[in-house]
């Protein structure tokens, strides 16, 4: 049993030599990696890179998850009861506003249709003698053979073959309607989508025959908060013209451009968003309608404080930075981020544009230590590394 305990213990001691060697390791090999990227002097002390906050002009993107829609997208239902008899048109064919799509049995309709016709051609026949006893009676009466009471009955007996007749003719119409509905055409140039139905099938009163997308251009509804909207609205208002960009699913761009046409009038009070809706040109048809987006807005900043966001440190949910005095000495100052830019924060006014903020180096300098520093242009740094997007419409530095 003692032989036992002596190898578990041996074991423990083993794996927390073996732990802290690796941990030695580690650390050595973060601080030289660290270390790399700084000069030093003829004594071997690191010159830390140091760097001042700048204010400028700038812009920054924004992404707003939208849902993508055809300009026109209905769906094409049966209006009467039949058997399908024709499918014009296949899925994915762009057809033309009033081509046939499909035509459904048209048989019962057409009888139904002389039907009517006949009722129409007898009301009208009914009604011609109706009016020729009209004018006999009117002859009669005025030769005093027949009283006015058998020239007021032709009179109302003639009335009511009218109202006939107009009955007749709104069942003649109905009877064309429902014939004109066994072929249902394309309501506008578009493309079809998914037919369900196949030749042979039964349909009824309100079955699915397929959907049209015309989608030449294509709608991005998109849901923007109450404080985004309020930033928003005056450089909207003043140019609506201004164009916004889509990414699409992969994460690519779409070759083209949109504008914001409307706004929602009225905030959704379970989410206290607001619904914009964008417009993309969609000439090859590439977009289709259901998919998903991103629509991406660009704003500007107007005289915003910008630093490097290599030149901070977190610790314990607050960002720091390291500003050198003029004695060359280390204080560790907390900053507090307004927006991130890529690469860069636009910051609240916790800095000036005379501090030395070190650039790299973090790790290897604490509070309260003395170094020795070479001053850098961030932006300058940051552009030979091609890390800087939509950077400074206007710099003063």
């Amino acid at each position: 049993m003692k032989q036992k305990n002596i190898i578990l213990y041996l074991g423990i001691i083993l794996a927390l030599v073996l732990s802290a060697s690796l941990w030695g390791s580690f650390n050595e090999s973060f601080n030289e990696e660290d270390e790399g990227v700084l000069e030093t002097n003829s004594e071997g002390d690191n010159i830390f890179p140091v760097t001042h906050p700048v204010i400028m002009d700038t812009v920054y993107k924004t992404d707003y998850v939208a849902d993508i829609q055809a300009v026109q997208h209905v769906e094409l239902k049966a209006k009467v009861e039949g058997y399908l008899t024709e499918i014009h048109v296949d899925e994915g064919e762009s057809v033309k506003k009033g081509q046939v799509l499909f035509t459904i049995s048209k048989q019962e309709y057409q009888v139904e249709l002389m039907k009517a016709s006949a009722a129409l051609n007898s009301a009208i026949a009914e009604a011609r003698t109706a009016e020729v006893e009209v004018k006999s009676a009117t002859e009669l009466v005025d030769n005093n053979i027949v009283s006015e009471t058998e020239l007021e009955r032709a009179h109302s007996n003639l009335e009511s073959l009218k109202s006939h007749i107009e009955e007749a003719k709104s069942d003649e119409a109905s009877a064309k309607l429902n014939l004109s509905y066994t072929e249902i055409k394309a309501p506008f140039d578009g493309v079809i989508d998914r037919i369900p139905n196949k030749i042979g099938s039964l349909v009824e009163n309100g079955t699915l025959l397929t959907t049209i997308s015309n989608n030449k251009e294509v709608y991005a509804y998109f849901n923007v908060s109450e404080k985004e909207y309020l930033d928003f609205m005056p450089s909207w208002s003043s140019n609506k013209e201004e164009k916004v960009s889509l990414i699409m699913a992969n994460n690519e761009v779409y070759s083209y451009k949109g504008v914001i046409e409307t706004v929602e009038s009225k905030v959704d009070k379970s989410t206290g968003n607001i619904a914009f809706r964008a417009v993309f040109p969609n000439p090859e048809l590439f977009l289709k309608h259901g998919f998903t987006g991103k629509v991406r807005i660009k704003k500007a900043i107007r005289n915003a404080l910008i630093i490097p966001q290599i030149a901070t440190i977190e610790s314990q949910d607050k960002m720091y930075v390291y500003v050198v005095d003029e004695n060359n000495q280390v204080r560790r100052k907390s900053v507090t981020p307004l927006m991130e830019i890529p690469h860069l924060y636009v910051i609240d006014n916790d800095l000036s544009e005379s501090d030395a903020i070190i650039y790299k180096g973090l790790q290897l300098v604490k509070d309260g230590d003395e170094v020795q520093t070479k001053l850098i242009n961030f932006i300058d740094q940051e552009s030979k590394e091609d890390s800087v997007e939509d950077l400074a419409i206007t710099a003063r530095k």
